[in-house]
C-alpha cells in the first residue's frame, strides 16, 4: 500500500508539472522563425508581443487562459487535500474530496485545450499579431496540455480506487 501511495504521489506531481509547463511555456503554436502561448507572440526570439485586449478575439484566448490556471490552481489543490486526507480520515472514507478536485482540474486543462484546438484559427487570424504565422503546428506546451488532461483524469480515477483499498 505504501509503494501504491508513493506512485501516486509521483504521478500527482507529475501532473502538476506538466500543468505549469503547459501554461507558462511559449510553444503553443510554433513555426519557422516564430512561436506563441496563451499570453504572448514572439518572433525571431526576441521581439515579443503582449496578447491583449486589442485582438480581435481576446475573449476566446482569455477562457483558455482561466481554464489553464484554474486547472494548475485546482491540481494543486488536490495535493495539498491528498496530504491532508490521508493523515486526517479513517480508512474507507479517504480520497473523495481529492478526487473530485483532481477530476474538476481535468475538466479545466481539457476545455482549454479544446477551446484552443477549435478556435485557433480564429485566434491566429489577427493580422495586428500574427502576420505571418498561420503555417505553423501545435507545439509541445499544447500537447503537454493534452498529457495533462490524461494524467490528471487517470489520477481523479486513482482516487476513487484507492478510497476502496485497505
Amino acid at each position: 500500500m505504501l509503494v501504491l501511495l508513493a506512485f501516486i504521489i509521483v504521478f500527482h506531481i507529475t501532473s502538476a508539472a506538466l500543468l505549469f509547463i503547459a501554461t507558462i511555456d511559449n510553444a503553443w503554436w510554433v513555426g519557422e522563425g516564430f512561436f506563441t502561448d496563451i499570453w504572448r507572440v514572439c518572433r525571431n526570439n526576441s521581439n515579443c508581443t503582449e496578447i491583449n485586449d486589442s485582438l480581435d478575439d481576446y475573449t476566446t484566448i482569455q477562457a483558455v487562459q482561466a481554464s489553464m490556471i484554474l486547472s494548475t490552481i485546482l491540481c494543486c489543490i488536490a495535493l495539498f487535500i491528498f496530504v491532508l486526507q490521508l493523515f486526517r480520515l479513517k480508512q474507507g472514507e479517504r480520497f473523495v474530496l481529492t478526487s473530485i478536485i483532481q477530476l474538476l482540474s481535468c475538466l479545466c486543462v481539457m476545455i482549454a485545450a479544446s477551446i484552443y484546438t477549435n478556435q485557433y484559427e480564429e485566434i491566429h487570424k489577427d493580422k495586428k499579431f500574427y502576420e505571418d504565422i498561420t503555417q505553423g503546428k501545435y507545439g509541445y506546451s499544447f500537447i503537454l496540455a493534452w498529457i495533462a488532461f490524461a494524467f490528471t483524469l487517470i489520477s481523479g480515477i486513482m482516487y476513487l480506487i484507492l478510497r476502496k483499498r485497505k
